[in-house]
């Protein structure tokens, strides 16, 4: 590992090795630097944070050569001062020492700006002048000297040079049909006449979005006491240092749940970023206030893992914790349930079995859902229900684009962590075919450093003959097989075989793509990637890399040049967003590739179509502070 990264002005630079660098040295990747630590691409620009400097620094390039090195203001990018060279200093090592520098909090009903970044030849919105095509940077001559200004073209070839003053009012245009978009011509009033009907269109949905929050303030929930100090001790047992996010996430959970009014608040972060333990400290709560907690998971291992997380954390407090899936017998089941009626139990962790007309709880005071689209529209029927008079905190790491959409516009409480844990890397994402020397290769590394390895393949039939053939081309190796429709026993043996270690590689299907927690699992494959959607493909990337220990995800297709081209978007944006923090991304993402479905009605797809979602969310907001102003 290098002791420093040195860059000089006039110096040429391999990006890849760079980003490799910075990434060794403890730095993330983000969409916008706004603390030491952070780094970015814009263009031709590098953006970078460094941990000893009172500033970021804007590396600017000429194809690979280092053209300035300046120093710049951390809101507006102007320059500061210029300088030969930088040296860049390793943060490792001297941290349901490192200074943080104070930036503008995202408010909870922002639009996704902050969450989407722009590339050439990406669709654009001026809020002024309209969609564009942009294509870059350029440096051009104004008063003070040269600056960069972004290059949007529009209708006819005409350009329009941004300067980095004005980033806020460029954004990436997300529309919901599937052809591109039009362009404009610069001055036309066509933008200003469309810009103004979607602006009298959203007031619909304003209103709709504040009977849907009046309904929520008028509800009566119940309002817990503050936190005892059994809170403050099961607390202080976290084995981790709580990162910012966590912290913050925690506050407002706790604050909604002390508020008279039931809480229904969205938890989002990333995969690995701790909002099991937001959601522990939640359950902890509610029981200190006798108050009875449904914990709901989409897959009967996540309910294993979180009954043994859940355990171990409260095992020096009197709470009683039962799980309630298909590990348990009819007999088991039964007794559970009788048991959850008297109010015996204080946290039931069960699947969508929970939701069965046979269960009920003497006392419910909060709900907490674990990956809510991961159930069908029945349970969200019943969960909607149970909105109006309990407690209901929801977990996600990509949220669907309805909720997102909702949360963002104040429909929703939202929560997001977005710092990832000390020592988190990204996970190295490639895409292949099935290669049987690539795969035995990248096996072997994963072994040599006594790691483990999931090999992904989604189908039942078929699943066997995978097997077979890993242990042909790997004999030396211990391989086993994980299913659904295993007895129940047997799958339960097979993972904690390869929790334990026991196992070098688990051929399985997505039942491990929600919770799992191994953190010497560091490789995995996912067989005909091609198969699955976005938010799958990245819910399963995150069962890996989720400690301190590089980790590798291979997509595994058949032939490359025979995937249709919404497939190929599909596999190269899970390669694409391979930084820390991408849930966002990856949900919006989704959300254009395969279309908004029935998210707002037929009339609003016209809006957002003719001016962005972007915007409509900026239009959306002001309509709803209007009408709060009015009240």
């Amino acid at each position: 590992m290098f002791e420093s990264l040195k860059i000089y002005k006039g110096q040429a630079i391999d990006l890849e090795e760079t980003y490799s660098a910075l990434t060794e040295f403890g730095y993330k990747r983000v969409g916008a630097i706004t603390e030491e630590g952070d780094f970015s691409q814009k263009g031709e620009n590098l953006f970078i944070f460094p941990a000893t400097f009172e500033y970021p620094i804007r590396i600017e390039l000429f194809h690979d050569t280092v053209e300035g090195i300046k120093t710049i203001d951390v809101i507006s990018y102007k320059t500061i001062s210029e300088h030969e060279m930088a040296i860049i200093l390793p943060i490792r090592g001297m941290l349901r020492k490192r200074k943080y520098r104070p930036y503008k909090a995202r408010k909870e009903n922002d639009p996704i700006d902050s969450f989407v970044d722009i590339e050439p030849s990406d669709y654009v919105v001026h809020v002024d002048y309209g969609i564009g095509r942009y294509l870059g940077t350029e440096r051009i001559q104004v008063k003070k000297g040269f600056e960069d200004h972004l290059v949007i073209e529009y209708k006819e070839g005409d350009k329009l040079y941004v300067p980095f003053g004005d980033l806020n009012k460029v954004q990436k245009y997300i529309g919901f049909a599937r052809r591109p978009p039009k362009l404009y011509k610069i001055g036309s009033r066509k933008w200003t006449r469309l810009k103004e009907n979607a602006r009298k269109g959203v007031a619909k949905v304003a209103y709709k979005i504040l009977e849907i929050q009046a309904k929520r303030q008028t509800s009566k929930g119940f309002a817990y006491s503050g936190d005892t100090d059994w809170q403050a001790t099961l607390e202080k047992s976290f084995p981790y240092k709580e990162t910012k996010g966590q912290l913050e996430a925690t506050r407002e959970v706790k604050r909604d749940m002390e508020k008279a009014r039931p809480m229904d608040r969205l938890l989002c972060g990333d995969v690995g970023y701790g909002k099991t333990e937001v959601a522990l400290r939640a359950a902890f709560k509610a029981v200190m206030d006798n108050k009875q907690v449904a914990i709901l998971v989409p897959t009967t291992i996540l309910a294993e893992q979180h009954y043994t997380t859940f355990t171990a954390r409260m095992k020096e407090f009197p709470v009683s914790i039962e799980m309630l899936s298909r590990f348990k017998t009819k007999g088991e089941q039964k007794s559970i349930i009788e048991t959850l009626r008297l109010g015996k139990i204080d946290i039931i962790i069960g699947t969508h079995r929970l939701l069965s007309k046979d269960v009920r709880l003497k006392d419910l005071g909060l709900v907490i859902i674990d990956e809510e689209q991961r159930f069908g529209v029945k349970h969200k029927e019943k969960l909607k229900e149970l909105r109006l008079v309990v407690d209901v905190l929801t977990l996600t790491a990509t949220p669907i684009p309805r909720t997102l959409y909702l949360a963002l516009m104040g429909g929703k409480d939202i929560s997001v962590i977005d710092t990832p844990p000390l020592e988190r890397l990204p996970v190295k994402t490639h895409i292949t075919e099935f290669d049987e020397g690539l795969i035995k290769k990248a096996i072997e590394n994963e072994t040599q450093r006594n790691g483990q390895i999931y090999f992904v393949h989604n189908r039942i039939y078929g699943i066997e003959k995978i097997c077979q053939r890993l242990k042909k081309i790997l004999p030396a190796l211990n391989i086993t097989v994980a299913h659904g429709r295993m007895n129940e026993k047997e799958l339960e043996k097979a993972m904690a075989e390869f929790i334990k270690g026991d196992i070098d590689i688990l051929v399985c299907t997505t039942i491990i793509e929600s919770g799992i927690d191994i953190p010497n699992a560091n490789t995995i494959f996912i067989n005909r990637a091609d198969m699955f959607g976005l938010a799958d493909l990245y819910q399963l990337r995150g069962r890996v890399g989720r400690f301190d220990r590089k980790a590798f995800c291979y997509l595994v297709v058949d032939k490359m040049e025979t995937l249709a081209g919404n497939v190929q978007s599909r596999l190269h944006a899970i390669k694409k967003y391979q930084e820390l923090g991408s849930g966002f991304k990856i949900a919006m993402q989704d959300l254009q590739l395969r279309g908004a479905g029935n998210l707002l009605g037929v009339e609003q797809h016209g809006f957002i179509d003719n001016i962005g979602f972007d915007l409509y969310c900026r239009l959306l907001r002001d309509a709803i502070a209007a009408f709060k102003t009015k009240r």
